[in-house]
């Protein structure tokens, strides 16, 4: 047998494996489909109402203005109709090229043959002029309020980018160059990853986004030593230990967000913000907060104030034997130590001597771009689910924020690894992302409802157990560090909240990047870097144009400003020395690992 036939033989035999593989791997398919579960229909997208506003303003728009609708449609079909005539003039003279391309840069047609082979060219083309002839139409609708035109774009865009040639294989170059280089076996990898994905999540399709396999949780991630020294039903007390003979005699506590984990701050040595806290001299503690079950379900914002924030502030005065503490809060637990600072304000406690906000809301006049899932049938639907279930399952808050970044957290991530059939990558950020919580359904719909819808905390008051507090109530000295490109927490809203508290000694510090890479921005970096400026009297526009850069990261800034109200140095504090806090377990603790049980 000759060496071609060999071969021939050979790939043979591989398409007939892959072919056995294909069926299989489509039977498991249609088995882990049929897992899944149904939600309420309102949370897969908006309600019928703002699609009948959208079409009736555009109709409106035709009957009152019929030229500018002309005028749109004609030019969207001038440059379509135009692009095509070059296109097929090439073709008839045998120039195997694509025509004049004016269309904008796109990370998503990277791949050069989208330039220079016509028919991609072609399909990219066309799809960028459609997609901007949509948007144009979406930004001249009229008679909408600004919440609907805002949600009227962001679902539109959601649909266009759906519609990306990229996402399809038949028009992706990229993937069939690979599906011909490996003689489709790219193809079958991408199945295998297809069904073990919505085998993984027993029926829903979610794009596992990092190596399962690559990290583990207190061996090459959240390493900083540590003891867990107090533990609740709501929380575990970690006691960092120190690496300095001397420490600050106020301690520091962290309140991280309990939708996602607390070692975000803690991922690696190199990028951990608690590790570096530790090497400044201070003693820190940090909340690790139990992921939730259906049987939590009545858990209120009460319950996270009282029997989280306030008993962590007292378990950590009883360690350290210091009448007050340092606190710092990211995010939702940002926003909730606002609400317990006005609490301690109202009760006269004085056990916080100053308040670290990380891109923190406290006023929610502008939602930003998580806005879009603000409106009533989004957060009805949100009502309904947790009133069925008992918890807000994290798959629901994963699914919403990544759709805020479609292109970059749903369909990059499934091109490579269904269609170009790539293991996932091992990268700690995106392990992290993938690491949800559930929330309780109570304390979820508080936080919807009174917070976000309502904005009661800075318009009317917002009761936690039995006191009804302001924004103007928060008086303790504080450093606000916001994002510049977050997403979530839109730096501008952030700064409206802090201008409004009560506090005389304030200090906003606006950090490059985004809601994770703004915060976690190591000094050794030397990436991001971050403004100030003392003019409070200012709107943020006016504060951003006249605010002074500072190369590199914020947290040196910081921890200076920290150290003034740390107090004086006294010897190391050992965690779990004390009988009447003796150490538990080695951080990072068990409830950062724990799977809740079912409902």
């Amino acid at each position: 047998m000759t060496t071609k036939e060999t071969d021939s033989t050979e790939e043979l035999e591989r398409l007939n494996e892959n072919v056995a593989k294909i069926e299989e791997l489509s039977e498991r398919l249609v088995s882990a489909l049929s897992q899944k579960k149904p939600i309420h229909p309102g949370l897969e997208g908006p309600g019928q109402d703002l699609y009948m506003k959208a079409a009736t303003s555009y109709m409106n728009e035709m009957v009152a203005n019929p030229s500018k609708i002309i005028e749109h449609q004609v030019g969207y079909w001038g440059k379509a109709l135009t692009h095509y005539i070059e296109a097929q003039q090439n073709f008839a003279q045998g120039k195997l090229e694509p025509p004049t391309d004016e269309t904008p840069k796109d990370k998503r047609f990277s791949d050069p043959m989208w330039e220079t082979h016509p028919f991609f060219n072609y399909v990219k083309q066309q799809y960028l002029m459609s997609a901007q002839a949509i948007s144009d139409a979406v930004d001249q609708l009229e008679g909408l309020d600004e919440t609907d035109t805002k949600r009227a774009r962001y679902f539109t865009r959601q649909i266009v980018d759906m519609m990306s040639p990229a996402n399809v294989l038949a028009t992706n170059p990229t993937a069939l160059t690979k599906a011909v280089e490996t003689n489709g076996q790219s193809l079958v990898d991408g199945l295998e990853n297809l069904v073990r994905d919505i085998e993984t999540n027993k029926g829903d399709l979610a794009v596992t986004l990092a190596d399962k396999n690559a990290f583990k949780i207190g061996e090459n991630l959240a390493t900083t030593p540590g003891e867990v020294v107090f533990r609740n039903e709501i929380f575990e007390l970690i006691q960092y230990a120190p690496t300095t003979k001397t420490v600050h005699a106020t301690p520091l506590i962290i309140f991280p967000p309990w939708i996602n984990k607390f070692y975000i701050l803690d991922l690696k040595e190199k990028n951990s913000l608690i590790r570096w806290i530790v090497e400044q001299g201070y003693t820190l503690f940090v909340v690790s907060w139990k992921n939730p079950d259906p049987s939590y379900r009545d858990f209120s914002l009460d319950d996270y104030v009282e029997k989280g924030y306030l008993t962590a502030i007292d378990e950590t005065k009883k360690i350290t034997g210091e009448k007050q503490v340092n606190a710092v809060g990211y995010c939702i637990a940002g926003t909730t130590l606002s609400l317990t600072l006005a609490l301690m304000k109202k009760r006269g406690d004085t056990s916080i001597k100053s308040a670290t906000f990380f891109t923190t809301l406290a006023d929610f006049s502008d939602q930003g771009e998580v806005g879009v899932f603000l409106s009533n049938d989004f957060v009805d639907s949100i009502d309904a689910e947790v009133e069925q279930e008992g918890i807000l399952d994290k798959s629901i808050m994963s699914r919403t924020f990544s759709f805020l970044r479609s292109n970059d957290l749903v369909y990059g991530p499934a091109i490579r690894s269904y269609m170009m059939g790539e293991a996932p990558p091992a990268f700690d950020l995106l392990y992290w992302n993938g690491d949800g919580t559930n929330l309780p359904g109570c304390m979820a719909m508080q936080y919807l409802r009174g917070l976000c819808q309502s904005n009661k905390f800075a318009d009317g008051g917002f009761e936690i157990l039995g006191e009804t507090l302001n924004i103007e109530d928060v008086s303790v000295p504080l450093c606000a560090i916001a994002c510049e490109t977050d997403h979530i927490a839109a730096w501008d809203a952030s700064y409206r909240g802090v201008q409004q508290m009560g506090s005389r000694s304030k200090t906003f510090i606006l950090s490059e990047s985004g809601h994770i890479a703004g915060i976690v921005n190591p000094p050794s970096k030397k990436k991001y870097g971050h403004y100030t400026n003392d003019d409070w009297s200012v709107g943020p526009e006016d504060w951003r144009a006249s605010a002074e850069f500072h190369e590199g990261s914020w947290w040196p800034m910081w921890s200076k400003w920290l150290k003034s109200r740390s107090g004086k140095k006294v010897p190391q504090r050992i965690p779990g020395d004390l009988k009447s806090h003796p150490a538990l377990s080695p951080a990072p603790g068990k409830y950062v690992s724990e799977t809740p049980k079912s409902a």
